[in-house]
């Protein structure tokens, strides 16, 4: 396991391009001085000694040592040490939905995004649980198994575009489906299902999967995303919308009545998602009255610092950049080592 004990000085690298554009500036601008003096080329036979090639050579040398230097301030680590914690927690499956009428923007700035803002949101109150993320349209994928890793469940998020599932529509069922067998069976903490979608393009049996799922104790809580009065779904940008065969505007609509059939039959909570935090705070009360047990899960313990080979390349580089002169030595003038 790799890591940065200090990652925020890799926000200086964000130099990096600063100082070569400086370089390039200064370059070109010594090039235009020596041109109000006369011809490049016949100036060039004045100042024999003078070597562009070394100075380039210096400024690379240079550049390099200051971008490992960065490497060597954040503090590479190895985890040397892999061992189990027990904490005690639940576990959550989260699936959410990413058909393309997730794209309406009946809640701001539109039905994903808020999904995955308040997920997002979600994921920081959790200290001890579980949990893993299940992205589905026509069909159901696992985007990231469960654990207890949040950073990595955040990074995941980030990254959710309807483009994820190539086939469109809306198959509740077999992401339940595939959250009941995601759940870690060893473990005896309350297991729970947060699924947020709009209810449209329903296929297939997803109150028969949410029944089966309480048959194993999971709960199955359903945040429904979206508008009854429904809204268009855009499509590249601008005020270009999503139309039916005839050419008119389609307009998804939130399928309110589904949403709450699936979350009665898993015995869960459904809530309706607006431009406030209320369903987030409903899943959190949620949350907080599932049972909470001891959860094992393997973390790295142990890091080791791995900056030492960078410390000597930096050093090596230094070394070099101060060993080679900005002008060719007189007795070694004819030998062309940099042209």
């Amino acid at each position: 396991m790799f890591r940065f004990a200090n990652p925020e000085f890799l926000y200086l690298l964000f130099t990096l391009p600063a100082i070569l554009i400086f370089y390039v500036y200064s370059v070109i601008a010594k090039r235009k001085a020596i041109k109000k003096y006369g011809n490049p080329e016949l100036l060039k036979e004045l100042m024999p000694e003078v070597s562009s090639s070394r100075q380039n050579l210096k400024f690379w040398l240079l550049f390099s040592a200051i971008g490992m230097m960065i490497f060597v301030a954040a503090g590479p680590q190895f985890g040397s040490k892999l061992e189990t914690v027990k904490r005690h927690g639940v576990e959550i499956m989260v699936c959410l939905d990413v058909s393309n009428s997730m794209l309406a923007e009946d809640v701001a700035p539109n039905r994903l995004e808020k999904s995955k803002q308040m997920l997002s949101r979600l994921t920081e109150g959790f200290t001890n649980d579980k949990v893993g993320l299940i992205v589905f349209a026509g069909d159901a994928f696992t985007q990231l198994p469960i654990t207890s890793d949040y950073i990595s469940a955040k990074m995941f998020l980030s990254s959710i575009t309807p483009e994820m599932v190539s086939t469109q529509g809306t198959a509740i069922g077999k992401a339940i489906n595939l959250a009941v067998r995601s759940f870690t069976p060893s473990e005896a903490s309350d297991k729970t299902i947060i699924l947020i979608t709009d209810g449209e393009n329903h296929e297939d049996d997803a109150i028969g999967a949410a029944k089966k799922a309480t048959e194993k104790n999971i709960h199955v809580n359903i945040v429904g995303m979206g508008q009854p009065k429904g809204a268009p779904i855009p499509i590249g940008g601008g005020n270009n919308f999503m139309k039916d065969r005839e050419g008119n505007v389609v307009i998804s609509k939130l399928n309110e009545q589904m949403c709450q059939e699936i979350a009665a039959a898993g015995n869960g909570l459904y809530v309706r998602a607006d431009n406030t935090n209320s369903a987030l705070r409903a899943l959190q009360n949620e949350i907080e009255k599932l049972n909470k047990s001891e959860l094992e899960s393997k973390v790295y313990s142990e890091y080791d610092e791995q900056f030492q080979i960078l410390a000597w390349f930096v050093l090596a580089l230094l070394v070099a950049e101060c060993l080679i002169m900005d002008r060719r030595n007189r007795i070694f003038r004819k030998v062309k080592l940099f042209s």
